[in-house]
């Protein structure tokens, strides 16, 4: 099977002559790909002494602070996995992350200061809440319980063996490097525990998937009654001391903080909800949201209305909150508009529209504790990205509420583009449950929905977010919903790639194949493809320029990138590249730009020039390297990074 680096960077300009030297950029490129993984390494390898909730924030600070202050030699101990082997990046990531996780596991001293590892977290925090993984079955608990019994280096040694899928030729080097002492004892301790490897990777050790509980309410509230009255004081010196004689205060002509505004008022009243007549789409200019029908069992239950109002408004301390990036959570400013009010699996849901936002309010269907509020903004909104809301998920499957002109609902499987789909019934708009895209472990399918309309047929993937996000394949400027057979080929090696643009607030990813590439050991034509997200907010987007060679079920990703204008609209060009080993074992540095490409020249571990924009010459494994572009016009293009 041929295999695949990542994008060359730019070359070292120092390092001994065994050890790669690694930048700031480089390993932070790594710790971001790799960013889950390398958590639920330091949480396995953390103490579980400290507790779930200190142990999740702990290992999510020391990766953060794994990153060098500036270039650093360190020994490649290659992992395992694709996109990770021999990345240096990668090694020194997790060496740091095992070293300082190592040293959170060791007692303080009196006569010593204590290292920064040991004492809590100041970043990241979380006020009000206590943070943990999901719970696992009885075999889970079973492997905490005998992972907790080793010592801090033996649990490494177990980690590494079964997470990393590291020899214990190169178990010896990384816990070597780490500092410790006795490796020998370590991996004998760790043999001393039962080989349960497959549970490492279970949700009971994921600490990017958690669950949240309040604090000790009681306590807080105390808390916060005594900072009230402080506050209270504290404001009361500062209006007396700012009033220079009879003028206004600081707030001038504003009311006092107490007087009602008649807007506000409206905009909690459940009989002021705006309710949309079920036919008016069909009339209508728009064909957004403003244009949905109230929709649901539970459009006339005025309590339950009245609380999602109140909770909008005013969200308590135990409400759960989430936002997509770019999205205010502050209250209505006005009667807003209702899509949809009812009962979801075990829960009561309630969907409002106030022009800029989707909000979603969810409480338990038995009673009103833990209630969930989430925003999502969709100003802008067209026919295609108004086509569907996540009513709900449960169990790994996603009910969604479609728009009133949607005709037809079908799941289908992205990465098996010739299979058939799976119609979903409609009963009120609202789908039955599908099952969502993988959350962890291999990526072995990518379920989509696929809804039909008078339009067409379109793709709509579900990020994690109140609004899936659109799917499209084409050139940048000349996009359109990736609903052919074409379009399918086109999107499977992919699909699993989206991953990466959870909770981005994407509204819509575009796969655009920019060049072909005939192999230098002419085993066929590889496929140069460029995924952008486009987001609602208008800034955050993501690139991949991705390699595929033929046979290959899935892409590699070759350099990715966030906030540039390339591969869009605005900016269509691309230029990536990639090191690839050939079947006969020589390995090439393979780079393509987008059309209008004259020429690429690389620099650094590998110097060649081609014209047009294809470039392929012979490179040793490991190499880096620079690649520039000429386009037709003169200007000069940047790879990708």
């Amino acid at each position: 099977m041929q295999s695949q680096d990542v994008a060359p960077r730019p070359a070292p300009a120092s390092g001994s002559a065994s050890d790669p030297v690694v930048d700031v950029e480089q390993a932070e490129a790594a710790l971001v790909e790799h960013y889950p993984r390398l958590v639920r390494l330091a949480y396995l390898v953390l103490p579980p002494g400290l507790g779930r909730n200190r142990r999740v924030l702990t290992a999510h600070a020391l990766t953060q602070r794994a990153l060098p202050r500036g270039r650093t030699a360190t020994p490649v101990i290659p992992a395992q996995s694709d996109g990770r082997e021999g990345d240096p990046g990668y090694a020194f990531v997790r060496l740091q992350v095992v070293r300082t996780a190592l040293e959170a596991g060791l007692p303080l001293r009196r006569k010593a200061w204590p290292k920064r590892s040991q004492l809590p977290p100041l970043l990241p925090q979380v006020w009000g809440l206590r943070l943990f993984p999901r719970s696992g079955g009885a075999d889970e608990l079973a492997l905490d319980q005998r992972l907790s019994a080793l010592t801090g280096p033996a649990r490494a040694a177990y980690v590494l063996r079964g997470l990393e899928k590291l020899p214990d030729s190169d178990v010896r080097g990384l816990l070597t490097a780490a500092g410790v002492t006795d490796v020998d004892a370590a991996l004998d301790e760790a043999d001393s525990a039962q080989a349960e490897y497959a549970l490492l990777d279970s949700p009971e050790f994921d600490p990017c998937s958690l669950q949240a509980r309040p604090t000790d309410l009681m306590r807080r509230r105390q808390h916060m009654k005594a900072a009230l009255a402080a506050a209270a004081a504290v404001a009361v010196c500062g209006a007396l001391l700012g009033m220079p004689g009879d003028g206004w205060g600081p707030d001038g002509a504003a009311a006092p903080p107490y007087a009602q505004n008649p807007s506000a008022r409206a905009a909690l009243d459940p009989a002021l909800l705006l309710k949309v007549p079920a036919a008016a789409w069909e009339s209508s200019a728009r064909t957004d949201f403003s244009v949905w029908p109230a929709r649901g069992d539970l459009t006339g239950d005025s309590a339950l209305l009245r609380r999602a109002l109140a909770v909008w408004a005013r969200p308590g301390e135990t409400v759960q909150v989430s936002a997509t990036p770019g999205t205010p959570s502050g209250g209505p400013s006005g009667p807003p508009q209702l899509l949809y009010a009812g009962t979801v699996d075990n829960a009561r849901v309630v969907i409002l529209y106030d022009g800029l936002r989707i909000v979603r309010y969810a409480e338990p269907r038995d009673n009103t504790k833990g209630a969930a509020l989430d925003f999502a903004r969709v100003d802008g909104a067209g026919r295609a990205e108004a086509s569907a809301v996540v009513l709900g998920r449960a169990d790994g499957n996603v009910r969604y509420l479609t728009a009133p002109w949607v005709t037809k609902a079908a799941d289908r499987d992205l990465l098996k583009p010739g299979s058939d789909t799976t119609g979903l019934a409609l009963t009120g708009g609202t789908t039955a449950p599908m099952a969502g895209p993988a959350q962890s472990g291999p990526c072995t399918s990518w379920n989509v929905l696929q809804l039909t309309d008078a339009s067409g047929t379109r793709l709509l993937t579900d990020l994690g977010e109140l609004v899936p996000a659109r799917l499209t394949t084409g050139r940048p400027g000349a996009v359109k919903d990736a609903s052919g057979a074409g379009a399918l080929r086109a999107w499977a090696p992919f699909a699993c790639s989206l991953g990466a643009m959870r909770s981005a607030g994407v509204r819509s990813v575009n796969a655009w194949t920019y060049a072909a590439q005939p192999l230098p050991d002419a085993s066929g034509t590889a496929d140069w493809v460029c995924t952008r997200a486009e987001t609602w907010q208008g800034g955050g987007e993501r690139v991949l320029a991705q390699f595929h060679t033929p046979g290959g079920k899935y892409g590699a990703v070759a350099a990715k990138a966030e906030n540039v204008p390339a591969c869009g609209a605005k900016d269509p060009q691309v230029l990536a590249g990639v090191l690839w080993k050939s079947g006969t074992g020589t390995w090439y540095l393979l780079a393509a730009g987008s059309r209008g490409t004259s020429s690429i020249h690389a620099s650094g571990g590998v110097r060649a020039t081609a014209n047009g924009n294809l470039l392929a010459a012979k490179a040793k494994q490991g190499a880096q390297a620079e690649l520039k572009g000429t386009l037709e016009d003169g200007r000069a293009v940047s790879g990708l990074r």
